[in-house]
């Protein structure tokens, strides 16, 4: 039994965060167009992301969609060739932080859910 419980993630654990175990993603905010919720993007580091024509670089384009809005926000990103972010771009919505992100949760008491 004791072999089970390493290779059990550490995910759902209380007090545990996605973005600090998860070395391999980045995540974004985002809130859609007349939409209070906000949306948090995980872009995988290693398998989201598509060389540049120039190869300069990197890009990936997600859809992002609230549960309770039926507005959906386009988010583009660009990264450098050591997978550091250049630059942000949302269509449909607004960019937000992880501390908006947070305290949209705590206002709707699904914090437990992150």
């Amino acid at each position: 039994m004791n072999f089970f419980k390493r290779r059990t993630p550490k995910f759902g654990t209380p007090g545990s965060s996605p973005e600090m175990g998860d070395k391999n993603a980045y995540f974004v905010y985002v809130r859609p167009k007349r939409c209070q919720e906000v949306v948090r993007v995980r872009i995988n580091l290693m398998n989201d992301l598509s060389l540049t024509d120039d190869e300069s670089g990197y890009f990936v384009r997600k859809i992002a969609s609230a549960q309770r809005c039926p507005f959906q926000a386009e988010v583009s990103l660009l990264f450098d060739r050591n997978r550091r972010l250049v630059d942000t771009q949302v269509e449909n919505g607004e960019m937000v932080t992880q501390a908006d992100y947070v305290a949209w949760q705590s206002a709707q008491g699904d914090i437990s859910k992150t």
